[in-house]
């Protein structure tokens, strides 16, 4: 378990980058598109160009990497007490994003059974990723690898909450955006930690 682990752990580390030379790309090559008032989500919307390699590898790809993760965490932690809803929740937040990136929004019509899945995928993998993130602390203390990653993940997963009162005015894209980033980091946080100590029971405090 511990090469794959190792794996995971890597793939988690890269997966920020990823999302982010694909948005870049993505943005750059429509000068009309705004980071500051445009949806992230909007790169892949039902009318943009080239919507399906947003979608592949702006939500698919990186939201399969989350769940990889979460199913990473559950089996470093197996043995613990309280492991399965961490581990669970990560799985679900990444296959939710992979949802999103299947149903893609249609902004014109709100309504419409593709924006509504899109967005339960959206708002769902971040309330998921909030009950991972929430939970993993308790169980991450009891490994001393991993204890350095208990206050940056905490820090980062209330960042993420903050950005959500950015998200109005003249700039709302910008409070989006600061969210990923915080999700992002945290995910290859934990994929940092899992690199770094992979295996099952390894290195236990007392």
């Amino acid at each position: 378990m511990a090469p794959m682990n190792r794996t995971i752990g890597l793939l988690a580390m890269f997966n920020p980058l990823l999302f982010t030379g694909v948005y870049l790309t993505m943005s750059a090559m429509r000068p009309e598109y705004s980071h500051l008032t445009k949806a992230i989500s909007e790169l892949g919307s039902v009318d943009a160009p080239r919507a399906w390699a947003w979608s592949v590898f702006g939500y698919i790809i990186p939201g399969l990497v989350v769940a990889l993760l979460g199913l990473g965490v559950r089996k470093r932690f197996g043995p613990e007490r309280g492991a399965l809803l961490p581990g669970a929740a990560l799985v679900l937040s990444g296959l939710l994003i992979a949802l999103s990136g299947l149903f893609p929004g249609d902004f014109d019509n709100r309504t419409s059974p593709t924006m509504i899945v899109h967005t339960i995928g959206s708002l769902g993998s971040f309330v998921a990723f909030l009950v991972a993130a929430f939970s993993l602390p308790r169980i991450m203390r009891k490994a001393r690898e991993w204890q350095p990653m208990v206050w940056p993940s905490l820090a980062l997963t209330g960042a993420s909450i903050l950005t959500g009162f950015l998200r109005s005015g003249n700039a709302p894209g910008l409070g989006q955006r600061l969210g990923f980033a915080c999700f992002f980091l945290w995910v290859a946080l934990i994929g940092y930690a899992l690199y770094r100590d992979p295996s099952p029971g390894a290195r236990q405090t007392p």
